[in-house]
């Protein structure tokens, strides 16, 4: 069963979402790229999910929980030691880290809050660019709204998000897409309202980042 919650107002800015799931049998969930972060609590202890670029199945049994943090994309910053670049596609250990080394799932907002206070802020543009791109800005377009260089635009994005605009890009159409679907919006119609070129262009884009086409993506809970 996953449930969700707004954060602690220390946390709203940076933190879109307070999570839990709890596994009911056995089964494989499937995580796909949304642009975010997560700081999570499962089986084997606390470990950062990093900005995926692809599906990410996570195996679970009966009775396994997991909290969660999820950062709103573009804001994670230096909260977990390293470049957001350095976490892309990949699950790593809190202690590997060496940050937040009291943690527990019952203090995980608080000593979390107290993390941020300690590092910058993250980059203020982050979220103009992923506001741009989701609206349906090409990439050169943005980087000209924002006074940057197009090299200037990556750097930045990489940055910020873990990857560049482009990427990002296809990932916040894909998440609009997907939400549309499940809203019950048509695909054709959902595919031209999140900026792909046709249905066709969608079907393809969402089999590369979440692997199974989105009928399948939408039967899963």
């Amino acid at each position: 069963m996953y449930l969700e919650w707004a954060p602690d107002p220390a946390l709203a800015g940076r933190v879109a979402r307070i999570w839990t799931n709890v596994a009911t049998s056995s089964s494989t969930q499937l995580v796909v790229p949304d642009g975010c972060v997560d700081l999570i609590w499962g089986p084997d202890g606390p470990h950062v999910a990093g900005p995926d670029t692809g599906p990410m199945p996570v195996r679970m049994s009966p009775g396994d929980r997991y909290s969660g943090v999820r950062f709103r994309p573009g804001a994670v910053g230096e909260v977990f030691g390293v470049p957001v670049e350095a976490l892309r596609d990949s699950r790593v250990p809190l202690a590997d880290l060496g940050v937040l080394p009291d943690l527990t799932p019952g203090t995980m907002q608080e000593a979390l809050a107290v993390r941020l206070r300690e590092t910058p802020e993250p980059d203020p543009a982050a979220s103009a660019i992923a506001a741009a791109l989701l609206a349906g800005r090409s990439v050169g377009q943005v980087a000209w709204e924002l006074g940057l260089g197009e090299r200037q635009l990556h750097r930045r994005s990489l940055r910020a998000f873990g990857y560049g605009p482009k990427t990002l890009q296809r990932v916040v159409r894909f998440q609009r897409a997907l939400r549309l679907a499940r809203r019950g919006v048509p695909a054709a119609e959902a595919a031209l309202a999140s900026g792909y070129a046709d249905q066709s262009h969608m079907a393809n884009e969402v089999r590369r980042l979440a692997g199974v086409p989105l009928g399948r993506l939408l039967a899963r809970p």
